[in-house]
């Protein structure tokens, strides 16, 4: 149990420090994760940024997520919605999250394309996994830099989406796999969602900190 993201964030860094002398560069996945890899960035010197994947939900039931995209239109979908939803239906959803995408990427990276991932060792930090679709979509992006090692990394995860992990990163560590998960706020003595204010103060304190140097 953590007490919250700092502390997930904390005791994550201290898991991965192995990682330190290979120089990372550090993904948060926005908005929960942003905060938990600022304290991964900070314990390992590592270059950190936001990745956006937004997730992709059911036309007729917007809540009801069917997958999710990423920045560079790398997309996953559950096993289950191919034979279920149009091409049409599909192109319009995506579209759709695109343009929450291109919103996100101006007001986080202000609008800068993402850093070469290739040949590097490459650190995705989540604050949690639930179904993973998000995280799934943002890992096919990393794989498509040819980076030198994709790592995953989470304070809590349920167990069906920790091993489809496995077939997608190098190396995948999760501090906490209950045996009943339900949601990831179960992991967390305080656990609130993120505005994108409070995203972005972790973001403005990352630059400071990094501008100084």
């Amino acid at each position: 149990m953590f007490k919250d993201r700092k502390d997930a964030g904390i005791q994550l860094g201290e898991a991965l420090l192995a990682y330190k002398k290979e120089n990372p560069i550090v993904i948060g996945i926005p908005r929960g994760g942003i905060e938990t890899a600022y304290y991964v960035a900070q314990k390992l010197h590592a270059e950190m940024i936001p990745i956006i994947s937004r997730k992709l939900g059911h036309p007729q039931q917007p809540e009801y997520a069917m997958g999710a995209i990423a920045e560079d239109g790398s997309y996953y979908l559950s096993p289950w919605v191919k034979s279920e939803i149009s091409d049409e239906d599909l192109e319009y959803v995506k579209n759709k999250e695109k343009e929450e995408i291109a919103r996100r990427v101006k007001l986080l990276r202000k609008g800068k394309p993402i850093p070469s991932l290739e040949g590097r060792t490459v650190i995705v930090v989540d604050d949690g996994i639930a179904t993973g679709s998000t995280l799934f979509a943002t890992l096919k992006l990393c794989q498509n830099q040819h980076p030198k090692k994709l790592v995953v990394a989470a304070p809590i995860s349920g167990k069906e989406a920790a091993q489809q992990l496995q077939k997608m990163a190098d190396e995948v560590l999760i501090l906490e796999l209950p045996e009943d998960f339900r949601a990831v706020s179960q992991g967390y003595q305080s656990f609130s969602n993120l505005s994108d204010e409070e995203t972005l103060k972790f973001m403005r304190k990352y630059e400071e900190e990094h501008d100084s140097h």
